[in-house]
């Protein structure tokens, strides 16, 4: 049985232990932020490794072993008061993963006017200490900084600030998203369109960046799979088609049957190689083959609908985009602009081949093709457009100079008159107009393609785009 990994998030707070016999109460009114944290973080859904309060260096070094041995892909260090960086420094070098700084207040502000008429000076030395989260961050940052250790930095309030807990949670997402394409099991189904130079990728490369293995597949074994799909396992997904789709009255049953025995047979496939993530294309010109591929769309539809984004035209770098984009929650539809309506002042937007359904304006229809444009075949093609309202495009970009960035844009899918041909179509309106957002997201170097996701999630994409150490370009 394959194992499963959940993501880990560790926690830890920092404190002077000197402060413990000097001011009494301090250290467990500490402890008690510290575990508001540990809640806190535990309701966005991760498992959460709470060391409490490290308040020494011997201490922080069997921290950072317990953190390390308890696999944590993200740490949060509480800064709950004034501490030695010398109790910081080797937990997050031991713990090897992302930190993220919380400088957090217990409350708004000291209430001044009760804080100097308390009579006891020491207690209100304990109750200066308590709000002293600010005092040790420039010391934490800068043996950071000195060392070489990535950080990141969430200011505010413990109690009552929504914008701390937003920031908070798209870190744990972020990291749930990096997880998952650690995790990801990426298969290569062909090969190559001929002559698309801009989507061909080094595939070590896009391992070493996002993690995950690369199963390449033979086109072959679908069609083998194919011959053994049951005539009752094909009425089942004709059926199941007919209750997820549209089918317009001009698709041939038969062509229906076709679909379906292929998408049984996609099914089989991408649960014996446990895949969650597809890009394919073969030509295969009057061969079996050929009539495999050209049946495939609709059932690549429905994997992409259930997490298992599926990219045509073998478009690997689209597949890690739209997989980033389907772990976010978003979609992440396979797409590309062809025209630009300066009327409206939109851009034009679809593909040929599969579609993420989940994330469609109403029931997706299904037309037949006489013809496949640029490719063989005839068949079934699906046709939708995705819901209105904000979207974001997410493009991964193999770099120059050997490297991988994101490129990003939020924008609005507009109502409007789209093209009823059999493909994915929306209308996109960019805050910078169209005639300078596709000179300005050209001018990156993007293949054509890229994945479109409903809702604005550039924030979380940029914290993706930290926390694996690449560079985010967000357009608008």
């Amino acid at each position: 049985m394959e194992r499963t990994y959940k993501l880990k998030v560790g926690l830890f707070g920092i404190g002077l232990q000197a402060y413990w016999g000097q001011f009494e109460g301090l250290e467990q009114r500490l402890h008690g932020y510290v575990n508001v944290v540990g809640e806190k973080l535990s309701a966005f859904g991760s498992e959460v490794v709470n060391l409490g309060l490290i308040d020494t260096p011997q201490k922080a070094l069997a921290a950072g072993h317990k953190l390390r041995q308890a696999d944590v892909d993200l740490v949060f260090l509480y800064a709950t008061t004034y501490a030695l960086s010398a109790t910081v420094l080797p937990v997050v070098k031991r713990a090897k993963v992302p930190v993220i700084v919380l400088n957090l207040s217990p409350d708004a502000a000291i209430d001044y006017d009760a804080f100097n008429r308390m009579p006891d000076r020491t207690k209100m030395t304990a109750e200066w200490l308590a709000f002293c989260s600010a005092c040790t961050v420039p010391e934490i940052a800068s043996v950071f900084r000195r060392s070489g250790i990535p950080f990141y930095q969430v200011t505010g309030r413990l109690h009552d600030d929504p914008i701390v807990w937003k920031e908070v949670g798209e870190w744990v997402e972020a990291a749930r998203v990096v997880h998952a394409l650690y995790h990801n099991r990426l298969g290569l189904m062909g090969n190559y369109y001929g002559g698309m130079l801009d989507i061909y990728t080094n595939l070590t490369l896009q391992c070493a960046t996002f993690g995950g293995h690369i199963e390449i597949i033979e086109v072959d074994e679908l069609t083998a799979i194919r011959k053994n799909v049951s005539p009752e396992q094909i009425a089942e997904r004709v059926r199941h088609f007919k209750t997820v789709f549209d089918i317009l009255p001009d698709c041939d049953p038969t062509e229906l049957e076709r679909a379906g025995r292929t998408s049984i047979a996609l099914d089989i496939l991408v649960e014996k190689y446990a895949l969650g993530s597809l890009a394919y294309y073969h030509k295969g010109s009057g061969t079996e083959n050929e009539d495999t591929m050209s049946s495939i769309i609709l059932g690549a539809s429905l994997v992409t609908a259930r997490g298992i984004p599926a990219a045509g035209e073998y478009e690997v770098k689209n597949a890690q985009a739209m997989k980033i984009m389907d772990c976010f929650g978003a979609g992440g539809s396979f797409t590309e602009y062809y025209a630009m309506d300066y009327t409206d002042d939109v851009i034009l937007m679809g593909h040929d081949g599969p579609g993420h359904i989940a994330i469609a304006a109403g029931k997706t229809k299904v037309r037949p093709l006489q013809v496949y444009h640029g490719k063989v075949g005839r068949g079934l093609s699906v046709e939708m457009s995705v819901r209105h309202g904000a979207v974001t495009l997410l493009s991964v970009v193999e770099e120059t100079n050997g490297t991988i960035s994101l490129l990003c844009a939020e924008g609005e899918c507009v109502e409007g008159p789209i093209l009823q041909i059999g493909n994915t179509n929306s209308r996109y309106k960019f805050s910078t107009g169209a005639r300078k957002f596709v000179e300005a997201w050209n001018s990156q170097g993007p293949a054509h393609h890229c994945a479109v996701g409903v809702g604005h999630v550039a924030a979380k994409i940029e914290k993706v785009g930290m926390l694996l150490g690449i560079k985010v370009n967000k357009i608008c």
